[in-house]
C-alpha cells in the first residue's frame, strides 16, 4: 500500500464538531455557529451562506442546493431537494424553432430555472436548526459588508467576467489578484433581508423582481411564490458492509449507489494501486451510467434504477481481462460540497452549485448575484423524459452521499463537485474508506481517475459514450501500461487537478471525528473543536 501520510491535507481530528468546505472562512463560520449553540444543520447553512459570498464562481443564492441529514441513529436520513423549476413561460417549441439541439449555455433565461438555494437554507433552518436564521447568516453578512480576501481560484475565474455586466463587486478595479479585499454590499443587503423576512424577502423582493424582468416572460410572480424546496425520500443500497445513502432523481445520485453495489460484488483488490482496482471500479462506472441520458429525469423510479434485475446483468458484463462494450462519459462542473457533524452526531452532507462556472454569466443589477444555468440538464428533444417545459426540474448532477453502519449509526458524510463525474469520484472515496480501510486524509489526497468524452460542457458527455478516455491524475502511481493492455485509452492531467473534484469527507470514529478537505480546492479547510 502506498504511504499518503505526507499528503498535502492529512486527516484532522476533533471531538465536539467539524466542518469541511472549499473555503476555510466558511468552515470557520460553521464552527463559530456551533460554538454559539448551533447544531450541524445551523453550521452547514452558515458555511453555505459564506460560500455564496466568497465563492460565487462556483455557487451562490442564484443556484440550487441538495442535502442529506443524519439526525437520529437507526433512522433513514432526511433528504432535501432544493433544485429549482423552469418558469411557467418555458416553451420547448421556441427552442426547436430557434434550431437549438441543446439548451443554451449563457445569457438565456431558458437555461435558468428559479434558483432553489435560499429555499433550501430556510427549509433546513426551519426544520432542524437550533438558532434563528439571523444568527446563522451573520458570518456571511459580515464578510459581504466588511470584505474578504479573494482566493486564487476565484481571482482566476474572474477572467471570464470581462465585458459581463453587473460584476463590479469583482471588476471595479480591473482583474483582481489573489488576496485582494472584495466587498459585496448588494449580497450583504440581500442576506440581511432574508435573515429578517425569510424566503419572501428573496423570491418576492428585489431579487424576484429582477428575475422576472430579466426573464421577459419566462417567470411569473406565482413561479417565485412557489417554494423550490421539498423534503423527499432518500435512496440507499448496501455495499461493503454499510448502507450508502444519497438523494433521489432528479439527481444522478443513483449512479453512485449502482456503481458501489456493482463494485462490491466484484473481486476488488484491497490495494488501490493495483491496476485491477482502477479497472474494476471504472468498469462499474461504465455499467451503472451508460443509459443515464435516457433514464435520468425528475419522475424516474429509483427502485427500478437500483433493482437487482437491472444491476445483476451489469455485474456479469464486467471482465477482469478487458474493457466492456458499454461506455459512458463525464466531465467537470462548478459546484461546492460541504459537510458538518456536531456533538450529538447530527451529520449534514450538503451540495450547492451554479452548474457551470459563473453559471449563465448573468448578474442581477442591484444584488450582483449571479444566476445558475442548471437548465442545461434539460433535453430539447420532443417527447424526451427530461424535455424542457414549465415547472419542470432538470436532471441534476448534484449528489451528496452519507454512510450509515448497518445498525443505523452514522459512519461518514462525503461528496464532491465535478459535474457528471461526481458519482465516480464519490465511488472512489467509498472504496478507499470502506473497502481499503484508508483514513479520510489519505482517501481525499490520493490520486483519482475519471472518464472524459468528446463533449466538454460537463453535462452531456454521457451521450457521447463511444469515444472515452480514462484520465489519470498526475500523481497517480497506477501502472498505466497495464490499464492500456486491458483496453483503456489513457491520458494524464496535472497533480491535484480541480478537474478531479473538490471532495470532502468526515468520518465518525467512535468518539472522534476524522475529516479531510480536498487539497485541490487550494483555499479549503477543516475546522473543528
Amino acid at each position: 500500500m502506498p504511504n499518503y501520510t505526507n499528503a498535502p491535507y492529512a486527516t484532522r481530528h476533533s471531538t465536539q464538531g467539524m466542518v469541511c468546505s472549499i473555503d476555510h472562512l466558511a468552515s470557520g463560520a460553521g464552527i463559530e455557529v456551533m460554538r454559539q449553540g448551533g447544531n450541524a444543520a445551523d453550521a452547514a447553512v452558515a458555511a453555505s451562506a459564506v460560500l455564496a459570498v466568497t465563492c460565487q464562481h462556483m455557487c451562490g443564492m442564484g443556484g440550487d442546493l441538495w442535502a442529506l441529514i443524519h439526525f437520529e441513529d437507526g433512522q433513514p436520513p432526511l433528504a432535501l431537494n432544493a433544485s429549482g423549476r423552469a418558469g411557467s413561460g418555458a416553451n420547448p417549441d421556441t427552442l426547436r424553432r430557434d434550431g437549438l439541439l441543446e439548451m443554451p449555455f449563457h445569457n438565456d433565461p431558458r437555461s435558468i430555472p428559479v434558483p432553489g438555494c435560499v429555499d433550501g437554507w430556510v427549509a433546513i433552518n426551519t426544520k432542524l436548526g437550533n438558532l434563528n436564521l439571523a444568527k446563522v447568516l451573520a458570518p456571511a453578512i459580515s464578510l459581504a459588508f466588511n470584505g474578504f480576501p479573494i482566493s486564487s481560484q476565484c481571482a482566476t475565474a474572474c477572467r471570464l467576467l470581462k465585458n459581463v455586466a453587473n460584476t463590479d463587486d469583482y471588476m471595479r478595479h480591473g482583474l483582481p489578484s489573489t488576496g485582494d479585499l472584495i466587498t459585496r454590499s448588494g449580497v450583504a443587503r440581500t442576506l440581511e433581508a432574508i435573515a429578517e423576512n425569510g424566503r419572501r424577502a428573496f423570491y418576492e423582493g428585489q431579487v424576484g423582481k429582477s428575475l422576472i424582468e430579466f426573464g421577459m416572460g419566462e417567470y411569473s410572480e406565482d413561479d417565485l411564490v412557489r417554494n423550490q424546496s421539498d423534503w423527499v425520500n432518500p435512496i440507499s443500497i448496501e455495499a461493503w458492509g454499510h448502507r450508502v445513502w444519497t438523494v433521489p432523481p432528479n439527481s444522478q445520485g443513483y449512479l453512485t449507489l449502482a456503481a458501489a453495489w456493482i463494485s462490491s460484488q466484484l473481486d476488488l483488490p484491497e490495494d488501490p494501486d493495483n491496476p485491477l482496482y482502477t479497472h474494476l471500479l471504472s468498469e462499474a462506472v461504465r455499467q451503472s451510467g451508460y443509459d443515464r441520458p435516457d433514464e435520468l429525469h425528475e419522475f424516474a423510479d429509483p427502485e427500478k434504477l437500483l433493482s437487482l434485475e437491472r444491476l445483476n446483468p451489469r455485474v456479469a458484463a464486467i471482465s477482469k481481462r478487458s474493457v466492456s462494450d458499454t461506455a459512458s462519459g463525464i466531465n467537470n462542473g462548478d459546484t461546492i460540497y460541504l459537510n458538518a457533524v456536531d456533538s450529538n452526531r447530527m451529520a449534514v452532507s450538503l451540495i450547492q452549485s451554479n452548474a457551470s462556472g459563473w453559471g449563465a454569466l448573468q448578474f442581477l443589477p442591484e444584488s450582483k448575484i449571479s444566476l445558475h444555468n442548471r437548465g442545461l440538464g434539460f433535453s430539447t428533444q420532443k417527447g424526451h423524459k427530461a424535455e424542457y417545459g414549465p415547472g419542470r426540474r432538470p436532471p441534476h448532477t448534484l449528489a451528496p452521499a452519507l454512510v450509515q453502519r448497518l445498525d443505523g449509526s452514522i459512519r461518514a458524510v462525503l461528496g464532491t463537485m465535478g459535474g457528471d463525474s461526481q458519482p465516480q469520484i464519490v465511488l472512489q472515496l467509498l472504496a478507499r474508506l470502506l473497502h481499503s480501510k484508508q483514513e479520510p486524509g489519505d482517501a481525499i489526497a490520493a490520486a483519482r481517475w475519471r472518464f472524459a468524452g468528446n463533449n466538454r460542457s460537463g453535462f452531456h458527455t454521457w451521450a457521447n459514450a463511444s469515444d472515452l478516455v480514462l484520465q489519470l491524475e498526475g500523481h497517480n502511481t497506477v501502472d498505466a501500461s497495464a490499464l492500456q493492455r486491458l483496453g483503456h485509452d489513457i491520458e494524464y492531467l496535472g497533480e491535484y487537478d480541480s478537474a478531479f473534484g473538490h471532495a470532502h469527507l468526515i468520518e465518525v470514529q467512535e468518539n472522534i471525528l476524522a475529516g479531510a478537505a480536498d487539497p485541490r480546492a487550494l483555499a479549503g479547510g477543516v475546522a473543528g473543536y
